[in-house]
C-alpha cells in the first residue's frame, strides 16, 4: 500500500510512478519523521571502551565530576601578581610549577610569585604577567606593562562546573569529545548501537568486482560506495549477493535484507519491464511513503517500510545512488545510530563560471571546490564514475533558479 501521511493521500499502483512526486524538502522531512518513529521504538544503549567510542553517538548526558579547572591556574609562564601593582618593581618570593601547589603565604601587595603554565594560582594573586614582559634582577622583577584582574589565568570552574553537562546525549563523538570524556574520567562510554544496513544491488547486468565484464555488464561499484557511505554515517554495512532480475531470487534477497535494521536496494526501482523491486516489496506487504522525488540525479527513489524495517530503493546509476544516499538515506542511518537531528554538510561558494540548468528539479551535480570557489565538473550523466571521482562536492542547483552568473553564490554539498 502507499501511505502518504506526509503530503498527499494516494493509492499505490505498482509500475506507475507517482504523478505528484515529493519535493526535496518533503522527502527529507518524511525520511526523518519515519526514521525517528522507528528509532524511538528500538532505542537502546551499550557500553564501549573509550578508545572505541569515536564516531559513535552518545546515549546519555556526561556530567563534570568536579570543577574544571579544579583551582585557578596560570595560562602563561610568568609571575603571579596583584594587577594593581604594575607597572612597577616587585619582590619575587618563590616559584610554583605545574603539578605543585604554593604552600607559602598569601601574596601581598608588592610581591610576585614565579609561576609556570598550568600551575595553581597562589592566594592573593589576581593576574599573571608574562615572563617576556619582565626584567629580573636577583629577587626583584620590573615591568612596564599594565594588567587587569583576571588577566592570563583561568578561574576555578571557568571551563565547567561540578555536575554540569559537558557532553549531551545524541552527539556523535569526535576526537575532541574523546579528550573531554577522558578529562572527566569516563573510561566506559554509553553509546547507541550501530544499525546494521543491508546493501542489495539488483540486475542481471551487475557482476562482481573481481569478474571480467562483457560489454553489456558492469561491476558492482554501488554496493562498495554505499558501504563506505554507511560506515561514515555510523552504520554497519552488510553487502548481500546481487539479486538477479528474477522475481523469486529478488524476493529471497529482499527478505534476507529485511533482517537488518535498514535495507538499501540499488537499481530495479524504475518503471522498466524488469524493474521488479517495488513489486517484490509490495507483495511483502510494504508501506510506501514515496516513490519519486523531484531531484536529479535520483528521481525514481523509493522509501518505505516492510516487516517493521525501513528500506530505500535507490536508483541504479552510481551518481543517483550516491546522491540519494547522502541527501536522504544518510539521515535514516544517522537517526538509527542515535543522532536525533541529522543535517547536511551544505555550504555556499561562488561559481567560477556561468552555470545553467533546466528549472523544475533540484540538481546535485559533481563539482570541485578549490580556494573557496566551486567549478562544475564536466560529466556524461549519472553513470560517469570518473567524473564523480574527480569531484569533491556536489553543486546544488535550486529547482526554481535556472541561471547563475560567474561569482554568484551557489550551494554545495561536500563529500565527507
Amino acid at each position: 500500500m502507499f501511505r502518504n501521511a506526509h503530503a498527499r493521500p494516494q493509492a499505490y499502483n505498482w509500475g506507475s510512478p507517482s504523478v505528484h512526486p515529493f519535493t526535496y524538502e518533503q522527502a527529507r522531512a518524511c525520511v526523518i519523521a519515519e526514521s525517528l518513529r522507528i528509532a524511538a521504538a528500538n532505542r537502546a544503549a551499550e557500553i564501549v571502551p573509550l578508545l572505541e567510542a569515536a564516531g559513535r553517538v552518545l546515549a546519555q548526558e556526561i556530567l563534570a565530576d568536579r570543577d574544571y579547572p579544579a583551582t585557578a591556574r596560570s595560562m602563561r609562564d610568568g609571575f603571579a601578581i596583584h594587577a594593581e601593582d604594575i607597572p612597577g618593581t616587585l619582590e619575587v618570593i618563590g616559584e610554583v610549577r605545574a603539578g605543585e601547589r604554593w604552600n607559602g603565604p598569601a601574596l601581598r601587595q608588592g610581591q610576585a610569585l614565579e609561576i609556570m603554565t598550568g600551575a595553581p594560582m597562589p592566594v592573593g594573586a589576581n593576574a599573571v604577567v608574562m615572563i617576556e614582559h619582565t626584567t629580573r634582577d636577583g629577587s626583584t622583577i620590573m615591568t612596564d606593562r599594565t594588567h587587569l584582574p583576571g588577566d592570563n589565568f583561568n578561574p576555578q570552574g571557568s571551563e565547567a562546573r561540578l555536575g554540569s553537562a559537558v557532553l549531551h546525549r545524541g552527539r556523535r563523538l569526535t576526537f575532541a569529545d574523546i579528550a573531554q570524556l577522558a578529562t572527566v574520567g569516563v573510561a566506559q562510554v554509553p553509546v547507541y548501537p550501530r544499525p546494521t544496513v543491508a546493501i542489495l544491488a539488483t540486475g542481471d547486468e551487475v557482476i562482481g568486482v573481481e569478474d571480467a565484464p562483457q560489454d553489456f555488464q558492469v561491476r558492482n561499484s554501488n554496493s562498495y560506495s554505499l558501504a563506505i557511505q554507511v560506515k561514515r554515517a555510523g552504520g554497519l554495512p552488510r553487502i548481500l549477493e546481487v539479486a538477479s532480475d528474477v522475481y523469486e531470487h529478488t524476493r529471497a534477497q529482499v527478505e534476507l535484507g529485511l533482517q537488518s535494521d535498514l535495507l538499501l536496494l540499488s537499481g530495479g526501482v524504475s518503471a522498466g519491464k524488469y524493474d521488479i523491486v517495488e513489486k517484490v516489496l509490495a507483495d511483502l506487504g510494504a508501506t510506501f511513503f514515496f516513490d519519486r522525488v523531484r531531484v536529479q540525479p535520483g528521481q525514481p527513489l523509493v522509501f518505505g517500510e516492510a516487516h517493521g524495517k525501513l528500506f530505500f530503493g535507490l536508483p541504479g546509476n552510481p551518481a543517483s545512488t550516491m546522491v540519494t544516499f547522502e541527501v536522504f538515506a544518510r539521515a535514516a542511518v544517522e537517526i538509527l545510530s542515535g543522532n536525533p537531528a541529522p543535517g547536511l554538510p551544505l555550504a555556499w561558494a561562488p561559481l567560477t563560471h556561468n552555470f545553467h540548468h533546466k528549472a523544475g528539479l533540484r540538481r546535485f551535480l559533481p563539482a570541485v571546490v578549490e580556494d573557496g570557489a566551486v567549478t562544475h565538473v564536466k560529466w556524461f550523466g549519472s553513470s560517469d564514475v570518473s567524473a564523480l571521482s574527480r569531484a569533491n562536492a556536489f553543486l546544488v542547483a535550486d529547482a526554481k533558479k535556472a541561471e547563475y552568473k560567474q561569482g554568484e553564490m551557489i550551494q554545495v554539498l561536500f563529500y565527507e
